[in-house]
C-alpha cells in the first residue's frame, strides 16, 4: 500500500510539473566525462549508472556536457549523490559548475551514505545552451547520479525506488516499446570468459548469436577493469576439442592486478568477437527485464548504461553468463545463494547449518616505482592501520576480498567495493606516511573500481554438482567440461578478523586438491526455464563444488559446450534438456572430434 501511495504521489507531482519547466540530466550521459568513470555495478539496485571521480587521491579532470534549456529564467537545482564514506564525513567532494562558474554548495560530504537528492540552490539561466560540469575536489571517488533543474518551487524529486524509477522514465522520455535489436537463435547475456566463449562457439556452429555485455570491454574478471588471471587447466581435458576458444581468449599470464592493463588483451578479445560473421556484439548494455511465455523466455530488454536507450532482443535460446544469474533470476529460475548444510548435501566440507555466506569480491590495486618522492594524504574516513597491523605490499593479490556473508554480493555491490576502497586507501596512506624508507618513491598506479565477484546466485539444473562428484571423479554419461582446480573456499584471514571483526577485507584459503573430473552437461541448463542455458560461476553446483568450478578457463569451456548444445537444440527444434534426453550421443561426439 505504501508503494502504491508513493507512485500515486509521483503521478500527481509529474502532472504538476507539466506546467513547469524542467531539465533532467543523467550524468553518465555527459558527452565529455573528463577523468570521471561510469559505474554500472549497482544498476540492479539503483536502476541507473552514475559518474564517479576515481582518481586514487588525485583530483580528476572535470566531466562536462551541454544542455538545452526550454527557457531562460531561474531554476532550482537538485543533485542526486551520497557521502560514500561518512566517518563522520567522507572524501568524495565535488561541485557543480554552470558555464564554468562553480556553484557554492559542495556535495559528497553530507555524512549520509544513502543516495538521495540534495538542494543545489537557485540557478539563473541566461542562455538556452548551458554548459554543465562536475568538478572533483579530492580524487577520492565522489559520485553523482543525476541533476534536475526545475522551475517548480516546492517540488522535491522522489527517492523511493519505485517512484524514482517512474520519475526517470518520465523525464528521460523512455517509451514502453524499446528499440527492436533483432531476433537470434541464441542470446548470450554476460561477456566474461564464459559468455564470450559461448557466443563464439555457437556462432561457429552456424547460429545467429547476440552477445550482450554491460561494460565497454569483454573478459569480465580477466579484463583490464578487474585484472584477474586465468586459472584452470585445459591440457588435461578428456575432450581435446574443448578449450580451443579459451586459448584464443588467453593473453598469457600477467598475474593478478598488473599495473599495465594492456596485458589483459581487451582489444584482442573484442577483435575476435567482431570477426565472427554470425555474432552481433552489444557492449555497455545492462539487461534488466525478461519477457516470458510460460516457462519459456521470449525476449530480454537491456538499457544502454550511458544513453539509457532501451533495446529488445528476441531469441529461441538464451544463456545466462552474467555471473549473478541475473537472467535466470528475472525469469524465475530456481537458484541457491550461500552455503548448504551437511545434512542437506552430505558433503564433509559443507557448513553445519545453511547460511548466506558467499565468497567475496576483490578490488585489486598496484603501485609503481617513480623517480621522486610522492605524498599521499591522511585518510581518517578509511580503515585505520598501525605498526601492529598493516599489509606490507606494493600491490594486491587475490587475498584482498570483502564479502564473507557480511554483505550481499548483488544488493550490496557498491558497499562492498567502497569497503575495499577504504581498506586500500587506508593501508596505502599508512605505508606512505609511516614507512617512507620503503614507499616514498612508490605511487598508486591503478586501483580497480569494478569489483571482481566470485560468488552470488547459482542456478539449479537437472544435476547439482557436489563435493563427492568432484573428489570421487564420477564420470556421468554427460560428463563434458574437464575441471582441475582445487576446492578453493575462501574465508576471512584470522589475523584480519582479529583487527577488523565484521569488516574483514583480507582472505585465507585451504586448497583441497582434486584429480581432473568432469562437469555434467546437466549443470549447464536450467531445471525449470525450458530454453535457458548457463555457463560460468552461476552453474548448478553446491557451494562446496562451486569452490572448484568457478575459475575462468573452466568457465570458458562451459561456454563452448553451451554453444555446441545450442546448435543441436536448434537442429532438432529441441530444448537444452532435450539435447540431454534425446541427442546426448551427438553432443558427446562433437566434443571428441
Amino acid at each position: 500500500m505504501k508503494r502504491i501511495f508513493h507512485v500515486w504521489l509521483l503521478c500527481c507531482c509529474v502532472l504538476s510539473l507539466k506546467a513547469q519547466q524542467q531539465v533532467f540530466v543523467e550524468t553518465e550521459s555527459f558527452t565529455d566525462r573528463g577523468g570521471w568513470v561510469v559505474d554500472q555495478q549497482s544498476f540492479a539496485v539503483m536502476g541507473s549508472s552514475y559518474l564517479m571521480a576515481h582518481g586514487m587521491g588525485r583530483p580528476v579532470k572535470d566531466a562536462s556536457t551541454t544542455v538545452t534549456f526550454p527557457a531562460k529564467g531561474k531554476y532550482r537545482l537538485w543533485v542526486r549523490t551520497k557521502d560514500w564514506a561518512p566517518f563522520p564525513k567522507g572524501p568524495g567532494k565535488f561541485q557543480v559548475l554552470i558555464n564554468d562558474v562553480a556553484l557554492k554548495p559542495v556535495f559528497g560530504e553530507s555524512g549520509d551514505d544513502t543516495w538521495k537528492w540534495y538542494d543545489g540552490g537557485e540557478v539563473t539561466v541566461n542562455n538556452e545552451q548551458v554548459k554543465i560540469s562536475l568538478k572533483d575536489l579530492t580524487g577520492f571517488n565522489g559520485r553523482c547520479d543525476a541533476l534536475l533543474f526545475t522551475t517548480a518551487a516546492k517540488f522535491t524529486p522522489p527517492n523511493e525506488s519505485a517512484a524514482l524509477a517512474a520519475f526517470r522514465r518520465q523525464l528521460l522520455h523512455l517509451t514502453e516499446k524499446p528499440k527492436e535489436a533483432g531476433n537470434y537463435d541464441l542470446v548470450v547475456v554476460g561477456g566474461g570468459i564464459a559468455g564470450t566463449c559461448a557466443a563464439i562457439s555457437a556462432s561457429r556452429m552456424g547460429l545467429k548469436v547476440a552477445l550482450i555485455q554491460d561494460r565497454p570491454v569483454l573478459g569480465g574478471n580477466n579484463s583490464s577493469e578487474v585484472r584477474v588471471h586465468l586459472r584452470g587447466e585445459i591440457d588435461k581435458n578428456y575432450y581435446p576439442k574443448l578449450g580451443r576458444i579459451v586459448r584464443e581468449m588467453d593473453n598469457g599470464d600477467p598475474g593478478n592486478g598488473n599495473p599495465d592493463g594492456s596485458e589483459y588483451g581487451d582489444d584482442r578479445k573484442i577483435a575476435i568477437v567482431k570477426a565472427e560473421k554470425n555474432l552481433a556484439l552489444f557492449l555497455n548494455t545492462y539487461v534488466y527485464k525478461v519477457e516470458k511465455e510460460g516457462d519459456h523466455i521470449t525476449a530480454v530488454i537491456g538499457r544502454d548504461i550511458s544513453t539509457n536507450q532501451e533495446s529488445r532482443y528476441t531469441g529461441t535460446y538464451f544463456s545466462d553468463c552474467t555471473g549473478d544469474g541475473t537472467i535466470g533470476y528475472l525469469a524465475g529460475a530456481e537458484f541457491r545463494m550461500g552455503r548448504e548444510s551437511k545434512a542437506e548435501t552430505g558433503e564433509s566440507l559443507a557448513a553445519e547449518k545453511p547460511d548466506s555466506f558467499t565468497l567475496g569480491t576483490s578490488n585489486l590495486w598496484a603501485s609503481v616505482a617513480v623517480d621522486s618522492v610522492t605524498t599521499f594524504p591522511a585518510t581518517p574516513w578509511a580503515l585505520q592501520f598501525s605498526d601492529e597491523y598493516h599489509i606490507d605490499s606494493y600491490r594486491a593479490d587475490w587475498e584482498w576480498e570483502t564479502g564473507f556473508g557480511n554483505f550481499n554480493t548483488i544488493r550490496d555491490a557498491e558497499k562492498i567495493r567502497d569497503h575495499n576502497l577504504r581498506a586500500v586507501y587506508g593501508n596505502w596512506s599508512y605505508l606512505k606516511n609511516s614507512k617512507p624508507e620503503k614507499y616514498a618513491k612508490q605511487q598508486l598506479a591503478w586501483v580497480a573500481y569494478i569489483g571482481g565477484k566470485r560468488e552470488s546466485r547459482r542456478l539449479l539444473g537437472d544435476h547439482i554438482l557436489n563435493q563427492m562428484d568432484i573428489q570421487e571423479g564420477k564420470m556421468y554419461p554427460d560428463g563434458a567440461v574437464t575441471a582441475t582446480w582445487t576446492i578453493d573456499l575462501h574465508f576471512p584471514d584470522p589475523k584480519n578478523s582479529k583487527y577488523f571483526e565484521g569488516q574483514e577485507f583480507f582472505a585465507g584459503t585451504k586448497h583441497i586438491r582434486v584429480a581432473p573430473y568432469t562437469i555434467p552437461y546437466r549443470c549447464l541448463y536450467s531445471h525449470n526455464i525450458s530454453n535457458l542455458f548457463m555457463a560460468g560461476r552461476n552453474i548448478s553446483t553446491t557451494h562446496v563444488a562451486f569452490g572448484s568450478t568457478r575459475v575462468m578457463r573452466t568457465c570458458g569451456m562451459m561456454g563452448e559446450v553451451v554453444g555446441f548444445a545450442a546448435s543441436i537444440a536448434k537442429k532438432y527444434h529441441s530444448s537444452p534438456r532435450g539435447v540431454y534426453q534425446e541427442h546426448l550421443k551427438e553432443l558427446m561426439t562433437i566434443l571428441t572430434e
